[in-house]
């Protein structure tokens, strides 16, 4: 409630009268004066009352008379008195209505009773109402109020003693406090104090303001007591403790630093009495050394005195604190006293009371930042800030290494420990620390047997000191053991804690740094520092300064630290420091934080090279801090901790085992939050970091699984791992933070994730390194981290791929297959997973990131090792799979690695590989890129050529079909494509000024591809292997044929010349190179048909094959080849291929060629496109000639013309050539000479008579001889004589080849049947159609007729001497053995027989012709049959001579009469010598019938005989006139010997009867009679002939009667020998039939000479009546017969004629 209110004022009012009357009553007696004085003021107070307003304002204008009547009544010294007195005046102070008169006069009278020592409290109390409640009291008035209250403190009384004390405090404050209103009330005047001159206090105080001055006086004055001397402004001190006097200067320090701050008066003081002062107090402490003993030194030492040396301090703290920017070397010079008492020789509670103030500064980190920017950076300072920190350090480590002197360590020792006393018992054994008994064993150090357990000493962030508070202490506390290392551990961690929370906020980051994104904090961090350039200098050297010694400290209490607490914050401390130095970019601090963090994980003496390299620039290295040392102590093995696993060290050489504590495990952990929160600014640290994770996951045993992710390992790695409970429940967190460790690298910005990348490529060479030359399982901890950070880093893949990709090539070349197998893991996963994640911009825009993502798979191609190549090769596989439809650009690539494969790879590789390409063309031939179509048909090729595995190479030529196919049917696209292209390259090569460079250039892309597709069958077609051959040829022409249609006309250019001729080529080669070499068998058990058996045998085959397809394609495509330049001259290339397979010694390709020769030259031939009929109906279909059929593996090659095509081809077949065929004669003559020449060669006998010589087979001379009816109708018109010779040769060539023995059964069935092989009836057609041609030919032609006849007569004359084949041994077949290689001679005679009927056919018809004629025919031809006429018997075959006869009496009925047309010309006088020995040899054989030739048979021969004279009785005799004298004396002499029948002796009796040619003796005797008495006789010298003759006959006949007659008289009853008998039958034959001749004959014919004999024959006849024989009997009678007509008269006429 306010005073000031009416009512307030009404009850102020009140209560003074109240007071008044009550002060009245109690002086009434003893007091008058008093009594009075109250009464007037009842009066007066009354006065004021009654006035309306302003009453406050009159008491207070009178207060000293109001005051009055109170203050006479404490001056009566009465207690009752007084303290009403006093309880009145507080009352008036509280209202404020006191003046300054008045309140002198209080002070005046408070300061009596306080001389008197009375009411001591309340007067306090009055003079802290009157202070506190207005400022009227001052200046003098002030001092005087305060020296009550100081005199008052001294008193004997305790309370008063105690209650002054605070009202001191409490006083010196409220004069500050006014001096701070009255600062407030005057703030917006700016008044300019002037300067100070010199130090005088009186003329200092001149300018401050009233309050201002009461406040500086006071404050002078508390130096001047402090310092012991006489005050200025408190008169009437009387004495004063410095432990006092320390506290209030500290109270005012401390609440009211801005009055120093503001003020220069106040400044000054400071610096000039305050710093001074403490310094001065200060120097006991300084000099005193514990321990030393007087003598030592001169003078004597001054010990340190606790309450003041604590309370120095308090204010050092609070200078520091406040006035750090006003007394910046006096603060050096604090600090560093500070810095020196925590000496060990100090004792120990200064030690803790220094500690307790270091600590005190270290929770300001702006403090210490200062300190760090006004010492430690300024030159010819002194370090203070990196002091203070290494003196902690020291600190820790003397209380480590000094044993206690003031206290033992049996002070606190825990339970466990209790019995053991000292430090010793920390060596007692692990169990030492408390383990034992079930008590919780305290928080503890223990390091190398001292043991110091941990105390709760502060709350973290906050310094509150234990002793620094102990103000009522006098004599120095003991120090518990552990409290001063707590204190100063306390001092580490705030010290970090503040340092870091402050850059924090300094680089714009409240938030502590777990920010999602550090890429953000580095921006941030660099645009601060560019604002404020000296902001980061001064981190910088913060950090320089106390890192050291922060490491120093901080390693130590790690490795003693035994409480998990204690450990989490010595690491978390270590870890911010490290995070903290990353981010100023402090290389060298933040390697050696995060080393120890490293080691701390690790065993003891664990040998890892990373970390000690980095420790080794920390290490022997001792910073010296005013002449103390602070070592860098390695973590002790003594560590006093639960072991929790045990495990192999990851070494080259396998060692024993090392153990990991909780605390290795808890440091681990650290690591991982280290790495995994402040990645970012790890830099080249990463190495360390991630070597020490190596070795823990090592020594753990865990092992990557997918992903990269670690998964806890089986107990494989044997038995040396051991892990306990604990730890295995530790282990799937820890390989889960792992795991999210290289997870957050997404967080990373690129220059820390490249850093992080560099770190595990350098610990996985590492990890290759050990890996050498051992099988021991290898550390694929980098590598599976590698694989895990390029997966979470997938959206910025670009930055990292190359390094990263780059060292996992690396990886998978390495020997040892475990880490190979993980590298190439690693890499495919990468792949798959960069190809299927969805990148902005997607892949299939971004071309070159996809090449980039699939390069890695083609490096892997280079790599030997074949696991390595069977996971590229899955890989591509899934690839496929999963994204072949977007590979787009990549193709080249992928079909690069399908590809890659080698002969050496082995048979499963090559199948991985060959599935992949089975894929890419059954799904993805349409949707690659065109240009990539080249790439497929090249890799198929090489899959073809792999000789691993025979069905790959048989499947792939079927791909290439596949291939070709859609070719076929996208074409269109596919040339578009193509096409642009194209375009596109052609302006790039003419930038460049570079031709462009493709296989087969000048030709259109697509007919380019086309050609690869070609060429690649090509190369397949000369493989090794006879399948492969045979496969690829079929698929070569089979798409040449189908899909030829496709390519350019030029196009077909390249195909003949670089594909067809060029495989020609080769095959001709190869195949006259092959090994002759039997070939067991097929690999396996396959068995290998004889006709296979040998590489010379399969070429053939191909041979045949290849060749074959050529031709094939030349006659399909003749018209379009026809229309190419070069026609000819291919046409002439394709002949020459042709001969020389026909003259190969192989007779399966020269037969073969032959039917190519055949087909190609169309012997059907093809019409014109424009010629085809529309109606197929009326064609009449001849019989194809299919010259190849094909088979094998591949598919069946059919004939790929259209029906339409072949229809019209055969239609055109019987049309007269068209003008074009002109052109076309050039072509024609080409192949008749290519004929030529492969007839003469083939049929030209060996010159030597070795059995092995190469005789070509009876098919292969058919089918050459076959071809020249259909070549002949393609050159009739220009065939010459020389060219039937030619033909000639050839054709006799032909027929003379023997045939081998083991060929002769299929060829000749059986000798004795007369049938014409195949090649006789083809040479026979030949001479046939010349014949035929000749015939309806032009006139011109015909002198080839004579020709003709030569070379059918020299084929008739092999009826009885066959051919000779050179030199060439031939047997019988009837002696020849199958399976010998002999040569077997043919049987020519049905061939020769043949030969000679078509010899007398063409005669008939030829006969009149002027060449058959004058070229002499006829004889050739008889002199030709003379042969087998005169041979009758002796010939070959008996078939011969009667055919030889029947067919000499055709030819001369047809040949004579032409010979007496042409007598004159003497055309013929050659012909008739020959005739007469024809008939002479003929009739007159030499040979002797066969015995067994039956009476039939010879009779039959009998009538042939007979023919032959009757033919000259019809033929020739009747025209003697026309015939030569010498020819018609031949016939007669011949008929008279047939006539005359000779007996001849060697006859048995038997045989007689039929021997004896009595029908032809007949015959010739009739003739010979017809001819001599014909009337025809022209000269006389023929008549002469025959009569002489006839007389011949007729002795003849005489004389054989006669002596039979004599010997049938003197045989008697014996028979005559059975010649003579037929031989007198035959003579009495002849009589009788010369007696018809007579008969028949004109009388004047016949000479009187020959009746004469006739007539002298009958006394003869008669007498043989007598003989016995019954056939002679009968002859007899025949004879006598005619013998009637002579029984008459004779005429006279006649008679006298003759006379």
């Amino acid at each position: 409630m306010s005073t000031s209110t009416p009512e307030a004022v009404k009850k102020l009012v009140d209560n003074m009268q109240t007071d008044l009357r009550s002060l009245s009553m109690e002086c009434k007696k003893k007091f008058p004066p008093v009594k009075e004085a109250a009464e007037s003021g009842i009066v007066k107070i009354k006065t004021i009352a009654a006035r309306k307003t302003g009453i406050l304002a009159a008491l207070k204008e009178n207060s000293s008379e109001v005051v009055q009547p109170f203050l006479m009544g404490c001056g009566t010294k009465e207690p009752k008195i007084t303290q009403l007195c006093l309880a009145a005046i507080q009352r008036l102070m509280t209202h404020e209505v006191v003046s300054e008169t008045a309140a002198g006069n209080i002070i005046n009278m408070l300061w009596q009773l306080m001389e008197n020592g009375l009411e001591e409290l309340k007067l306090l109390q009055t003079v802290l109402v009157l202070l506190t409640t207005n400022t009227v009291a001052h200046d003098e008035a002030l001092s005087k109020a305060i020296v009550v209250c100081f005199r008052l403190h001294f008193t004997k009384d305790n309370i008063t003693n105690n209650t002054a004390a605070a009202t001191v405090r409490q006083v010196v404050t409220v004069v500050f406090e006014r001096m701070v209103a009255e600062d407030e009330r005057h703030k917006g005047i700016i008044e300019q104090p002037p300067a100070v001159q010199g130090n005088s206090n009186r003329r200092s105080s001149s300018t401050l303001r009233p309050c201002a001055k009461d406040a500086y006086m006071l404050f002078q004055d508390l130096c001047q007591l402090v310092n012991a001397d006489a005050p200025y402004w408190l008169a009437g001190m009387t004495e004063m403790t410095r432990t006092f006097g320390l506290e209030l200067l500290e109270s005012v320090l401390n609440d009211f630093p801005q009055v120093f701050l503001q003020h220069q008066e106040f400044s000054f003081l400071l610096k000039e009495r305050v710093c001074p002062l403490v310094i001065k107090l200060f120097s006991p402490n300084i000099k005193f050394r514990q321990g030393s003993n007087a003598t030592s030194s001169p003078a004597p030492v001054e010990k340190p005195y606790f309450p003041i040396c604590m309370r120095l301090l308090r204010v050092v703290s609070v200078l520091i604190k406040h006035f750090f920017s006003l007394l910046v070397t006096e603060c050096e010079i604090f600090l560093s006293l500070l810095v020196k008492f925590l000496d060990g020789d100090k004792p120990q509670w200064l030690r803790a009371v220094a500690v307790e103030s270091i600590h005190r500064l270290c929770v300001q980190p702006h403090l210490l930042r200062s300190f760090c920017q006004s010492y430690d950076m300024k030159q010819h300072s002194t370090k203070v800030f990196r002091d203070i920190v290494n003196a902690l350090g020291s600190f820790i480590q003397s209380l480590f290494i000094v044993p206690n002197v003031g206290n033992p360590a049996i002070v606190n020792t825990p339970a466990g420990a209790a019995g053991a006393g000292g430090p010793a018992t920390a060596q007692s054994g692990p169990g030492a620390a408390g383990v034992s008994g079930g008590v919780t064993p305290q928080p503890a150090f223990e390091y190398r047997g001292t043991w110091i357990p941990i105390m709760t000493v502060t709350v973290q962030g906050s310094a509150k000191a234990t002793y620094l508070e102990m103000l009522d202490k006098v004599e120095p506390p003991s120090i518990p053991e552990g409290y001063a290392m707590s204190v100063a551990f306390s001092c580490l961690l705030d010290l970090v804690r503040g340092i870091t929370s402050m850059l924090e906020k300094e680089l714009g980051q409240s938030a502590p740094q777990t920010s999602p994104d550090p890429a953000m904090v580095q921006k941030q961090s660099s645009e601060q520092s560019d604002k404020e350039p000296g902001t980061r200098a001064v981190w910088v050297e913060m950090v320089n300064a106390c890192w050291c010694g922060l490491l120093a400290a901080l390693s130590l209490l790690l490795d003693a630290s035994t409480d998990e607490t204690a450990t989490e914050n010595i690491l978390k401390a270590e870890l911010t420091m490290a995070s903290l130095c990353g981010r100023l970019s402090l290389v060298t601090p933040r390697d050696a934080f995060i080393t120890a963090i490293c080691k701390a994980s690790l065993p003891p003496h664990y040998a890892l090279t990373v970390l000690s390299s980095s420790a080794s620039t920390l290490t022997n290295k001792s910073f010296s801090i005013q002449g103390q040392n602070v070592q860098i102590i390695s973590p002790s093995s003594e560590s006093h901790q639960q072991v929790v696993a045990v495990g192999q060290p990851l070494t080259v050489q396998p060692q024993g085992t090392v153990v990991l504590t909780a605390k290795n495990i808890q440091c681990m952990r650290t690591l991982l939050n280290l790495a995994h929160c402040h990645g970012a600014v790890l830099g080249t640290s990463w190495q360390l970091v991630l070597a020490t994770l190596q070795h823990l996951v090592w020594i753990l045993g865990l092992k990557p699984g997918s992903g990269g992710a670690l998964k806890p390992g089986r107990a494989v790695e044997g038995p040396s791992t051991v892990l306990t409970t604990a730890v295995m429940t530790d282990l799937p967190v820890i390989a889960n933070i792992l795991s999210r460790l290289f997870e957050s690298s997404q967080h990373l910005d690129d220059v820390s994730l490249h850093h992080l990348i560099n770190a595990l490529c350098s610990l996985s060479m590492e990890a290759m390194d050990m890996a050498y030359g051992n099988n021991k399982e290898p550390s694929l901890f980098a590598v599976a981290k590698l694989l895990e950070t390029g997966l979470v880093n997938m959206d910025r893949i670009e930055i990292l791929w190359r390094p990263l990709t780059g060292h996992l090539l690396e990886v998978c070349q390495h020997p040892n297959s475990r880490m190979r197998e993980w590298g190439a893991e690693a890499v495919t996963a990468l792949i798959k997973s960069g190809l299927i994640y969805k990148h902005e911009p997607a892949l299939s825009q971004n071309q070159r990131l996809q090449l980039l993502l699939l390069n890695p798979l083609k490096e892997l191609s280079n790599i030997v090792h074949a696991d390595i190549r069977q996971k590229q090769l899955e890989c591509v596989l899934q690839i496929l799979q999963s994204q072949g439809d977007s590979l787009g650009p990549g193709w080249p690539l992928v079909l690069g690695v399908i590809g890659a494969i080698r002969n050496d790879q082995g048979e499963s590789l090559i199948r991985t590989a060959f599935q992949c390409l089975q894929l890419v063309v059954t799904d993805f031939l349409p949707t690659m890129p065109c240009t990539c179509l080249q790439i497929v048909v090249d890799v198929a090729g090489s899959f073809g050529l792999q000789n691993q595995e025979l069905n790959i190479s048989l499947t792939s030529i079927g791909l290439l079909w596949n291939i070709s196919d859609h070719f076929f049917q996208r074409g269109e696209t596919i040339e578009n494509e193509l096409d642009k292209e194209e375009a596109i390259l052609e302006k790039q090569a003419k930038e460049k000024g570079v031709p462009l460079n493709r296989p087969f250039h000048p030709a259109p892309p697509f007919d380019c591809l086309w050609l690869c597709l070609y060429a690649t069958l090509g190369e397949l077609c000369v493989d090794p292997r006879p399948a492969v051959r045979k496969s690829a040829g079929q698929t070569l022409f089979s798409t040449i044929t189908a899909h030829g249609t496709l390519l350019q006309q030029a196009t077909w250019h390249t195909v003949v010349w670089k594909v067809l001729f060029h495989l020609l080529d080769r095959v001709r080669k190869s195949s006259t190179t092959a090994d002759k070499e039997k070939i067991e068998s097929g690999g396996g058990n396959i068995l290998i048909h004889h006709s296979r058996d040998t590489a010379e045998k399969q070429w053939a085959e191909t041979w045949v094959l290849t060749l074959a397809g050529v031709a094939r394609i030349f006659n399909t495509r003749r018209y379009l080849l026809q229309s190419l330049g070069d026609f000819f001259k291919a046409w002439e290339v394709l002949l020459g291929h042709i001969q020389s397979a026909a003259l190969s010694k192989n007779n399966e390709v020269s037969l073969a060629a032959l039917k190519s020769f055949q087909e190609i030259l169309q012997i059907v031939t093809p019409v014109k496109d424009s010629e085809k009929p529309d109606a197929l109906s009326a064609v009449n279909m001849p019989i194809l000639i299919d010259p190849v059929t094909a088979s094998g593996p591949g598919r069946p090659l059919e004939r790929t013309d259209s029906l339409g095509e072949r229809l019209s081809r055969y239609n055109g077949a019987e049309q007269i050539p068209p003008p074009a065929e002109i052109e076309d004669s050039a072509l024609w003559w080409s192949a008749w000479n290519a004929w030529y020449r492969i007839g003469t060669d083939s049929t030209k006998p060996p010159t030597s008579s070795e059995k092995l010589a190469f005789i070509p087979s009876q098919p292969f001379l058919t089918a050459l001889i076959q071809i020249f009816p259909a070549l002949y109708q393609h050159i009739k018109t220009g065939f010459s004589m020389d060219d039937l010779k030619k033909l000639g040769v050839i054709l006799h060539g032909a027929v003379s080849v023997p045939i081998s023995s083991d060929a002769s059964p299929f060829i000749l069935p059986s000798y004795t049947e007369a049938v014409l092989t195949s090649l006789q009836e083809a040479v026979l057609t030949s001479l046939d159609v010349l014949q035929k041609a000749i015939c309806v030919g032009p006139e011109s032609m015909q002198v080839m007729y004579p020709a003709i006849f030569d070379q059918l007569l020299l084929f008739v004359e092999f009826s009885c001497k066959p051919p000779q084949y050179g030199k060439l041994e031939t047997k019988h077949v009837a002696n020849a053995k199958y399976n010998q290689a002999e040569w077997v001679a043919l049987n020519y005679v049905p061939f020769a027989e043949k030969s000679l009927e078509v010899v007398s056919d063409l005669y008939q018809k030829t006969a009149c012709h002027k060449a058959v004629v004058s070229e002499k025919v006829l004889t050739k031809i008889i002199k030709t049959l003379r042969m087998p006429l005169s041979l009758k018997y002796a010939c070959p075959s008996e078939s011969t001579w009667k055919l030889a006869v029947s067919s000499l009496l055709k030819v001369l009925s047809i040949g004579l009469p032409v010979a007496r047309q042409h007598a004159s010309s003497g055309k013929f006088d050659t012909m008739w010598p020959e005739l007469a020995n024809a008939f002479e040899d003929f009739l007159f054989t030499k040979s002797t019938p066969p015995d067994n030739l039956s009476i039939q048979e010879f009779q039959k021969n009998e009538g042939v005989d007979v023919e032959v004279v009757q033919l000259i009785s019809t033929e020739i005799l009747p025209f003697a006139n026309f015939i030569p004298k010498e020819f018609v004396g031949q016939i007669m002499a011949m008929l008279n010997k047939g006539s005359i029948h000779s007996q001849s002796s060697s006859f048995t009796e038997a045989e007689i009867d039929i021997r004896m040619r009595e029908e032809f003796s007949k015959v010739c005797f009739e003739t010979l009679l017809q001819f001599s008495f014909s009337n025809k006789v022209t000269t006389p010298q023929e008549g002469y002939i025959s009569r002489m003759a006839l007389s011949v006959l007729l002795k003849r006949s005489q004389d054989v009667l006669h002596r039979y007659v004599e010997d049938e008289r003197l045989s008697g009853r014996c028979p005559l020998p059975r010649q003579q008998v037929t031989e007198i039958i035959f003579v009495l034959k002849a009589i009788s039939t010369l007696m018809d001749s007579l008969k028949k004959t004109q009388p004047e014919n016949v000479d009187a000479n020959t009746w004469a004999q006739v007539i002298a024959l009958y006394p003869t006849l008669v007498e043989c009546i007598t003989c016995s024989s019954s056939e002679v009997s009968s002859a007899l009678k025949e004879a006598l017969g005619p013998f009637k007509d002579f029984m008459q008269p004779p005429v006279t006429k006649v008679q006298n004629g003759e006379s």
